[in-house]
Order: structure tokens, then C-alpha cells, then sequence
């Protein structure tokens, strides 16, 4: 399965109340025939405009316009199946993501590929709301790696009498000298406190020495 196919089957999540359009591109006229979802989905209400290949790659965002061309250009070529998820600027200036499936059709007596036929489908909303669950997840991540950090940033503060700045310097050169993660150092300062640890067990941790304690 190719990375395209992949994004192809993420994009079309089951149940999603997807807006379905086809579409048929006549090689030899280079005319293309749209469905009214299909001009919907570009932002045109349908007979709006004529769809022409310059109209359809116009709409691409710029990104992803190379690609789709490519796409188009070797279907019409091989006439097999394909795939793309990509974004477009519809007609009123909204950026869409869209999945785009289809194949070549042979002419029955040239046998060569007639023309392309196939489906745009809308899948912005699952887009977003699939980029909304990975924020989610990654700003729990986040908040969950950074407690221990901001709580041992304290404690070092405290520990050695110096700034939360200079704290998280200590946190940082620690984990730099240890080759290990700042989070994982805050969480053994964390545990170390909540065990009842002394100042100077904090600063033996951080290579430092804390204040009042005697020097070896």
C-alpha cells in the first residue's frame, strides 16, 4: 500500500458525513463533466462556471498542485487507478481537503485511455477534527512533561537559592552531562522531595552544592 492510499483510507473515515462528487475528463476534447456535489464542493453553485484541467489545477492549493498534476498526467498515461488527498482554495476563498479517486477508461478500439472518471470527496471536517484529537493528545502530552519540569524548577530554585531560570539552566546542564531527558531528571528531583530528600541530595543531583551546606 502506497503512502497515498494510506492518507487516502485515513481521509475517508467510516460514518463521516462525507459531500461526494464525480467527475469524467474526456481526454480527447479535454472537456470535463462535473456533478452538482461536485461543483458545490469547489465552491461554485452548479453551471457556474465550464470545468477545464486549468480550472480544476487552479484550485490546488499551491503545495499540493504539482503533485496532483503529476497524478493526472500519469493516469491519463496508464489509465490505472489512483488516489491523492490534497487541499484546494474553493470559489469563496476556503481552503478544503479533498480526496480524489478515479481510473482510466480504454477506448474500446485504440485501446488507449480515454478518459478519466472518478470522485472529489470533501473531507475537511474529518481533517479537523481528526488535527483536533492530535492536538489534543499532544497538548496533554505536553502538559503532562512539563508539571514535572516546572515543579522541580521550584524545588532547584529553592534547593540552590537561585532563580527559576538559572534553575531550569541546572535542569537543562544535568541532562546535557547525564544524557538524560530534562523531564526525567525533574521527575527523580520530584520524587526525591516527595521523599522526604534533603536540599543537599537535590544539589548532589545537579553536581552543585547547596547553600549552608558544608563544602567537600
Amino acid at each position: 500500500m502506497t503512502a497515498e492510499s494510506t492518507n487516502t483510507g485515513r481521509a475517508l473515515t467510516p460514518g463521516a458525513n462525507h459531500l461526494t462528487g464525480r467527475y469524467r475528463y474526456d481526454l480527447a476534447t479535454q472537456q470535463w463533466w462535473w456533478s452538482d456535489e461536485t461543483f458545490r464542493i469547489h465552491g461554485f453553485e452548479p453551471g457556474d462556471v465550464v470545468p477545464t484541467m486549468t480550472l480544476v489545477l487552479a484550485h490546488k492549493h499551491p503545495e499540493d498542485r504539482p503533485r496532483v498534476s503529476r497524478m493526472f498526467e500519469g493516469a491519463a498515461v496508464t489509465g490505472a487507478p489512483f488516489s491523492s488527498v490534497h487541499r484546494i482554495m474553493d470559489a469563496r476563498g476556503r481552503e478544503r481537503t479533498l480526496t480524489v479517486v478515479g481510473q482510466g477508461r480504454l477506448d474500446p478500439d485504440t485501446r488507449h485511455v480515454s478518459e478519466l472518471v472518478g470522485y472529489f470527496v470533501d473531507v475537511t471536517t474529518a481533517v479537523q477534527e481528526r488535527a483536533g484529537k492530535a492536538a489534543s493528545v499532544s497538548i496533554r502530552a505536553s502538559a503532562a512533561t512539563r508539571a514535572p519540569i516546572e515543579q522541580a524548577k521550584g524545588i532547584v530554585a529553592f534547593a540552590l537559592d537561585v532563580d527559576v531560570d538559572e534553575a531550569f539552566e541546572r535542569l537543562r546542564r544535568t541532562s546535557n552531562h547525564t544524557n538524560v531527558a530534562v523531564r526525567d531528571v525533574a521527575r527523580r528531583i520530584v520524587e526525591l522531595t516527595a521523599n522526604g530528600s534533603s536540599a543537599a541530595d537535590v544539589a548532589e543531583i545537579l553536581g552543585a552544592t547547596a547553600p549552608g551546606a558544608p563544602q567537600r
